[in-house]
């Protein structure tokens, strides 16, 4: 069966070919998903009975649904999702000054292997659709509406590793990025990856405008290779060309995420060492506190340690800013929510 949240407006054209339609027929649905947000196929007035049975037996339209909701005191909101096959997910709605920004997970689990990640907490089960990505950011929207407000960002960066799920976070973007859609503006999207090189290389082809984040979090293999299994796959010569590489072809500016973790990469020889890495690159460094998982040994950097990081790399020409901290008491890091739920069935 086909889920009509899954299809870009081009791809839902081809599909409906198949079925003797033509190309209007796809940005009818599109209209009914986005704008009137139906939720049967007998409310598409606009849309013969017999191709609404058709779609009674061929489509669907199934969202995730809310099971958790949790509400920090900043108003940071983490939404535990349950899909069609009952599998969890997890996303996270960050309100800003300049407006409401939803993280979304693009897998079930994840298989990275960052070993401070409460993500890797459990082992990756499959990669979710792009309707499965596009429902998370429905879902907050639901929430939302009763404020009037709206999702005006996303960022992939919640659990799994986007580029391991290439095709369909690509059609994910293109959905919400869609006028006919959510139209989500492309430098409003923000696509994070952990340093799978190939994805990135491929990614600078696509003529997007979105925005690219790389998690980083060490300045040299010795250290990246400790704390990201990644790193010894793509050591770190390999992934700062591959950014090169992207830079050259969009003319887009790359931020390095940047976990501060206590006495491992949160030293002033870190920070010069990772000033030196990244000169003269269309950069900027986002330093981020570490919030700690009770699973794993790591500890937040102290206050002085974080500002004297954030100093040397400003002083050093490094464009850099210390993230907001969302959700602190809400389980806010990306896997937290979920294994505490597994922990309770268990």
């Amino acid at each position: 069966m086909h889920n009509l949240y899954d299809y870009t407006l081009k791809q839902l054209q081809e599909l409906l070919a198949q079925y003797g339609e033509k190309p209007y027929r796809a940005t009818q649905l599109f209209s009914w998903l986005y704008e009137k947000k139906a939720t049967s196929f007998q409310e598409m007035s606009d849309i013969s009975k017999k191709f609404r049975q058709t779609l009674e037996e061929e489509f669907s339209m199934a969202l995730p649904t809310i099971t958790v909701l949790e509400q920090s005191k900043d108003g940071t909101k983490k939404f535990l999702l349950e899909l069609a096959d009952g599998a969890l997910v997890e996303t996270a709605l960050m309100p800003y000054n300049y407006g409401d920004a939803v993280c979304v997970s693009s897998q079930v689990g994840c298989n990275m292997g960052c070993s401070f990640c409460a993500s890797g907490l459990l082992k990756k089960q499959r990669n979710l659709t792009a309707g499965e990505m596009v429902g998370q950011v429905l879902a907050v929207n639901k929430i939302l509406a009763a404020e009037l407000r709206h999702v005006t960002h996303v960022v992939v960066m919640g659990t799994g590793e986007p580029f391991d799920n290439y095709d369909n976070v690509l059609s994910f973007i293109r959905i919400i990025n869609d006028p006919k859609s959510l139209a989500i503006g492309a430098r409003h999207i923000t696509v994070s990856t952990c340093g799978i090189v190939d994805g990135i290389y491929r990614y600078s082809k696509e003529g997007l405008q979105t925005n690219l984040a790389i998690s980083l979090h060490a300045p040299n293999d010795e250290i990246r290779q400790k704390i990201m299994r990644i790193a010894k796959a793509y050591p770190l010569n390999q992934l700062i060309d591959a950014i090169r590489y992207y830079e050259e072809n969009t003319n887009r500016r790359v931020t390095f995420e940047y976990i501060l973790l206590k006495n491992i990469n949160d030293s002033i020889a870190c920070a010069e060492e990772l000033a030196r890495l990244i000169k003269g690159m269309l950069s900027h460094v986002n330093l981020i506190p570490y919030n700690p998982v009770k699973e794993l040994p790591y500890q937040r950097s102290d206050e002085k340690t974080i500002h004297a990081f954030f100093e040397c790399l400003l002083k050093s020409g490094i464009r850099v800013t210390i993230r907001k901290e969302f959700g602190k008491d809400i389980d806010a890091s990306c896997g937290q929510l979920r294994a505490k739920h597994h922990e309770k069935d268990d």
